[in-house]
């Protein structure tokens, strides 16, 4: 995509929106250290994919990316979860990866590659995992083109997916960032400010629709998907 600038500051407090945002429905955020040499580090759900009790760390598709992967380990393992790594040639994005219920999509295209998929089937299957690989051409992870709803139902950018029939009851969004949605909760969901269409629909579903302003983001081809890792269950304690 073509690049404009982005504004730092005005990146800095639409961070604090979305923080903002998530901690008034009731979600205890956990910042990970700041890495002032990765600029891409605020799209933290690179870094790992967690299910059950199981934290798989990501080795990122880009080098440049690789660096950020610490900080987020060391945030993941203060708070219980048995950690399992990606190893090479193994490559994988945590926004390649949407779970839906116990299957788990995962895009195969510029940063996550099969070996990385067959790697976080290991670590996940034995668990009760149901992994789906999902070729990807057309956008830089999976979780750009299609996120879910509580009820299971996957939303989708259809120009964006290459084979919608691997999504069983694809509902398509009229706008590009209406794909992308954070379950807050059973009945809220958050979304961007840039697509009021995809809200309005969402609404009429019977959704409260919570919107944040990441257009800063949106430049780097961010998403809210990207800026957090929701935990939803908490580790086992022996």
């Amino acid at each position: 995509m073509e690049r404009t600038p982005v504004d730092a500051d005005l990146a800095l407090q639409q961070w604090h929106g979305y923080v903002a945002a998530l901690e008034a429905h009731g979600w205890h955020t956990v910042p990970v250290a700041a890495a002032p040499d990765c600029p891409d580090s605020a799209f933290v759900e690179d870094t790992m994919v967690v299910f059950r009790d199981v934290a798989v760390l990501a080795r990122p598709g880009a080098d440049e990316r690789k660096p950020e992967v610490p900080a987020a380990a060391d945030a993941i393992r203060a708070l219980g979860y048995r950690i399992v790594e990606i190893e090479a040639p193994g490559t994988l994005d945590g926004g390649d990866v949407l779970k839906v219920g116990s299957t788990i999509y995962v895009g195969r295209g510029g940063r996550t590659n099969t070996e990385g998929i067959a790697q976080l089937a290991a670590a996940f299957e034995p668990i009760g995992a149901t992994i789906v690989t999902v070729p990807l051409t057309k956008v830089l992870h999976l979780k750009s083109a299609v996120t879910a709803l509580p009820d299971g139902t996957i939303i989708g950018w259809e120009p964006a997916i290459d084979d919608v029939t691997i999504f069983p009851n694809l509902l398509a969004m009229p706008e590009e960032s209406g794909s992308h949605v954070v379950i807050l909760d059973d009945h809220t969901l958050l979304i961007s400010t840039d697509c009021p269409q995809s809200a309005a629909l969402l609404e009429a579903r019977g959704y409260t629709v919570v919107k944040v302003d990441i257009s800063e983001y949106i430049k780097l081809e961010g998403c809210v998907t990207c800026l957090s890792v929701r935990l939803r269950e908490a580790p086992s304690v022996d």
